[in-house]
């Protein structure tokens, strides 16, 4: 994930889940520890579309969907994949076994919503180098492919633990990022919960 995105999942964090629409482009950059240009040159991106209005000593968010739209279309999913498999068991059995994971997308959707939009087969986790090598070998007593995956593993990044659980955004943004048909749903249904 790059620096932007961890700055746009702390600006709709702190909008969509604090309910905090007055920021300080130092506040983030000290929390998100990156630098005051790096934030600067994102909330300037977001008032050029409209999205906050900046004032003195800091930023009003005004327009939450255009933030997520944007975040939505610079994330590379692909990109942060460090591992795929097919695993030959029931979605609801794989997600069963993770341990101690970060879900993205459908699972993360349902476990949050307590409700699915429609049926799906992939299941997608952030997880570090050592959750890693824990997932390979609980896996490893099912039959396995790389044909037609239907798991995968992120690259978490540093910061998603300063969550108590993945943003909402976070999740939103990743589904949007999901190319099986059925995504289209999970965000249709995601925008009426969120209310954008």
């Amino acid at each position: 994930m790059k620096n932007i995105e961890l700055v746009y999942r702390e600006i709709l964090y702190k909008t969509l889940e604090k309910k905090e629409m007055f920021l300080t482009q130092s506040e983030l950059s000290k929390k998100l520890d990156l630098s005051l240009s790096i934030v600067n040159s994102g909330v300037r991106r977001l008032s050029m579309i409209g999205a906050v209005k900046i004032v003195p000593r800091g930023f009003k968010v005004i327009d939450v969907k255009k933030i997520l739209y944007l975040w939505a279309s610079i994330r590379n999913l692909e990109k942060d994949i460090i591992f795929r498999v097919r695993i030959e068991i029931s979605v609801r059995e794989i997600e069963r076994v993770m341990p101690n994971v970060v879900f993205t997308g459908y699972s993360a959707y349902k476990l949050i919503f307590n409700d699915v939009p429609a049926d799906y087969s992939e299941i997608y986790v952030y997880a570090d180098e050592k959750e890693l090598e824990i997932i390979k070998k609980r896996i490893s007593k099912f039959k396995t492919s790389q044909n037609n995956p239907n798991f995968f593993i992120l690259k978490k990044d540093n910061l998603i633990d300063l969550y108590n659980k993945i943003p909402l955004a976070n999740i939103f943004v990743d589904l949007w990022n999901l190319k099986e048909w059925y995504a289209k749903d999970f965000i249709l249904n995601f925008e009426k919960n969120l209310g954008v």
